[in-house]
């Protein structure tokens, strides 16, 4: 079970996001212009799309606190995959920008080696993102928020293209100039690369797809070590937002009385909800024995996911 310090960092974690980006496209810039280090002045450009980033992650978090209404049954949970989707667009236009500038600057030979100051906000913003990326990604995965640790990437991509931005500013420091644009380049590489693969989880979380197998595997151990339940008909799982969301269907004796059945179902969902986090809803679907092979026993293969096999 997730502890109350981490209920608070949810709400405070997108706070410190927009602080650290706004201070760091401030310091980047300046350092980057006063140093002349085009790689450097990219890189603030990157922390400002970071600031709309965490603004669109924070809107999102708190939209999705929502309660479910009759538009939105199943709650607002899937707009953090729009938000991560959103996050990554923001990443890839600002990779395309980058990739501009730097072209420019090779084809009109606009190029003069950075002095060394430049090398020290490279450093400063190297260690500022991987803190904030780990600080998100915890308060992310402790949560089960895809908005919050879609932010998290944001500042790993950062981190990342920094350190393109240090070997570059280095280099070209050493005697070779153009390295400093070529770093502006790969880094334009680097941070579109990971808005792409944020866009693709987005998109995989909007079309329902399965929640992990390990995590089926321990709704199914718990369902079948559940007294009075026979077998397991079948089972899935998906995830709206920072919940999930599953469907049961267990096979009992025939000859049990209706509240009997209710009192194992019971008994299933609350093994599932101690022990499975961020479950929020749970159906279960009761079977006599007698019914298994004339009624189910038709569509079972169908209704199985591949690993139950």
């Amino acid at each position: 079970m997730k502890s109350e310090r981490c209920k608070i960092c949810r709400d405070e974690v997108i706070w410190w996001a927009i602080a650290v980006n706004i201070a760091q496209t401030s310091f980047k810039g300046i350092l980057g212009l006063m140093s002349g280090s085009a790689a450097l002045v990219a890189d603030s450009i990157h922390s400002g799309a970071d600031v709309i980033a965490s603004i669109v992650t924070m809107a999102s978090v708190k939209i999705s606190k929502k309660v479910s209404n009759e538009n939105y049954p199943y709650g607002f949970g899937n707009v953090q995959f729009i938000s991560s989707s959103v996050v990554g667009l923001i990443l890839i236009f600002g990779a395309l920008y980058l990739m501009y500038e730097a072209v420019i600057k090779l084809v009109i030979g606009d190029i003069t080696p950075p002095s060394g100051v430049a090398i020290f906000g490279a450093v400063v913003s190297i260690l500022t993102n991987e803190l904030m990326y780990r600080y998100q990604n915890c308060v992310g995965l402790e949560n089960n928020s895809p908005a919050i640790i879609a932010n998290a990437w944001d500042n790993r991509s950062d981190a990342l293209s920094s350190v393109g931005v240090l070997i570059g500013i280095t280099i070209a420091v050493l005697g070779f100039p153009i390295a400093d644009v070529l770093a502006a380049m790969i880094v334009s590489v680097m941070v579109a690369r990971i808005g792409v693969e944020l866009n693709i989880d987005a998109v995989n979380g909007l079309m329902d797809t399965s929640v992990e197998t390990d995590l089926l595997t321990d709704v199914y151990t718990i369902a079948i070590e559940t007294p009075k339940v026979d077998e397991v008909q079948y089972l899935r799982g998906r995830n709206v937002g920072e919940d999930i969301y599953l469907d049961i269907g267990i096979c009992v004796n025939g000859k049990l009385k209706v509240y009997e059945s209710d009192l194992i179902v019971a008994a299933v969902k609350k093994r599932i909800f101690e022990e499975i986090e961020h479950t929020s809803d749970i159906q279960v679907t009761v079977v006599p024995h007698e019914m298994q092979q004339s009624t189910l026993g038709k569509v079972k293969s169908k209704l199985l996911p591949t690993w139950f096999s």
